[in-house]
């Protein structure tokens, strides 16, 4: 259920918002090619691989928990969940995704994690 933006008191907390509405609108996941969604705190990451159209969760690879693929959450941390993810992917043999950054800026982490996807051979 989408929030009244309006409602968002945190200036900085809103256009995240925006953001992430904005990329929902135009990024649909499918069994082909799945949503690669990725959440980011300031402890952990966690990153899904979602098919939209069944509405199902492929996978999830993150710093914590069963999947762990990394201690931390920094670039360094990001290099090794990306990694993860290409390999998890590979394993049910994919080689397309859409990428979903869920309204987090493209720089740092989230960059550091795309490309790690990237060079370990999955196309976003």
């Amino acid at each position: 259920m989408r929030k009244n933006a309006a409602k968002i008191k945190n200036d900085a907390k809103a256009k995240e918002y925006r953001r992430k509405l904005a990329i929902r609108k135009k990024v649909i996941g499918s069994a082909e090619t799945p949503r690669l969604c990725v959440t980011k705190t300031n402890k952990h990451l966690r990153v899904q691989a979602i098919d939209d159209v069944k509405s199902v969760t492929l996978f999830s690879v993150q710093t914590y928990g069963k999947t762990k693929a990394a201690d931390t959450c920094n670039a360094e941390g990001a290099k090794k969940v990306g990694a993860a993810v290409a390999v998890s992917l590979k394993g049910k043999k994919l080689s397309k995704a859409v990428f979903d950054r869920s309204g987090k800026q493209y720089t740092g982490v989230i960059k550091a994690l795309a490309d790690s996807i990237r060079e370990n051979g999955i196309q976003i």
